[in-house]
């Protein structure tokens, strides 16, 4: 087998590929609660990056949805009893409302003025969540969210153990990759790129770009409303800061570590994000500079991310064939 052809199977087979991956992915990490929180931000960079890397759009407003995910599905299991995986359910389905009316409102804008919309719209959901202290625990965050064990095959599925939760949280992973997967693959993963390239173009050809926009925005929603769900599961708490605009500045800076708009950097970009937080915070309580430092570094060197120059080198060298990974 060459080396081109291996290369070439990997990406025609992203999904297969990136899950694989995942599933060592625990035992390359220095504990699993780690891989945990890389798992669930590489998904919520997933969902970012339906919206920034793949249509051009760039919202600093996606924490509300990851806040929104994590609130309901909280909110659905402490103060309704709910099941946790109804109440996923429930999280999900809160996000894509919240997503259908930001977007509604944030679409008719381009460039800066949309990013500063979503900003806006996202700060104004963290305010009705922080002032709803009854519901949500106001700035002390919710808590009391215990994911009760499920039997299946036999087997005993717990939340206790961390290398059990990353792997039930891999399943929904799973999923998610996959309905991406087929969007990015589909006519209309086409279009949201030609918008991003060129939006009035794209308008020309006769495809409705607003209906293109906010379709996107709302599955983007989604998936980082998955992503937020699974975390309060992960953490058995809600953080207020789960809404706040500096949630939605990582997704950016995961993405942009990574290589936006490409299927994996969003992952590797999380990957990178937060293992470099985990260990320069035992160093130093500044370890946001020293993220920031690295950032600079990559914007100026390899503008298209870790991921993206290593996808860039590999069709440089025609090992890569036109897929994206």
């Amino acid at each position: 087998m060459t080396l081109p052809f291996f290369v070439n199977a990997v990406a025609r087979h992203r999904v297969a590929s990136v899950l694989l991956f995942l599933l060592v992915f625990p035992l390359l990490m220095p504990y699993h609660a780690l891989a945990v929180n890389i798992l669930i931000f590489g998904l919520f960079a997933v969902g970012f990056n339906l919206v920034f890397g793949y249509t051009g759009m760039l919202s600093f407003g996606h924490a509300a949805f990851l806040g929104v995910g994590s609130y309901l599905t909280g909110i659905a299991m402490v103060h309704f009893g709910l099941h946790w995986i109804p109440a996923l359910l429930v999280g999900v389905a809160a996000s894509l409302l919240a997503g259908l009316l930001v977007g509604f409102l944030a679409i008719r804008t381009r460039g800066i003025y949309f990013s500063m919309v979503t900003l806006a719209l996202g700060q104004v959901i963290y305010y009705l969540f922080y002032k709803a202290e009854r519901w949500t625990g106001g700035e002390n965050g919710l808590r009391g969210i215990k994911a009760q064990a499920i039997e299946l095959f036999g087997l005993r599925i717990d939340f206790i153990d961390p290398l059990t939760k990353y792997y039930v949280i891999w399943v929904f992973v799973a999923l998610a990759l996959w309905l991406v997967s087929r969007i990015l693959a589909s006519p209309f993963g086409a279009v949201i790129e030609a918008i991003r390239e060129n939006e009035k173009r794209t308008a020309a050809c006769g495809y409705d770009v607003a209906r293109a926009k906010l379709l996107i925005f709302v599955i983007s929603a989604g998936v980082c409303g998955l992503a937020g769900a699974l975390r309060a599961l992960h953490l058995s708490v809600v953080p207020v800061d789960s809404l706040h605009y500096l949630q939605s500045g990582q997704a950016v800076m995961m993405c942009l570590l990574g290589g936006m708009g490409t299927f994996f950097g969003p992952f590797v970009g999380a990957g990178v994000f937060l293992y470099l937080e985990d260990v320069v915070t035992t160093l130093t309580r500044y370890w946001m500079g020293a993220v920031g430092l690295l950032f600079v570094a990559l914007v100026l060197f390899f503008p298209r991310g870790i991921w993206g120059t290593f996808m860039h080198q590999l069709k440089q060298r025609g090992l890569l064939q036109g897929e994206r990974a």
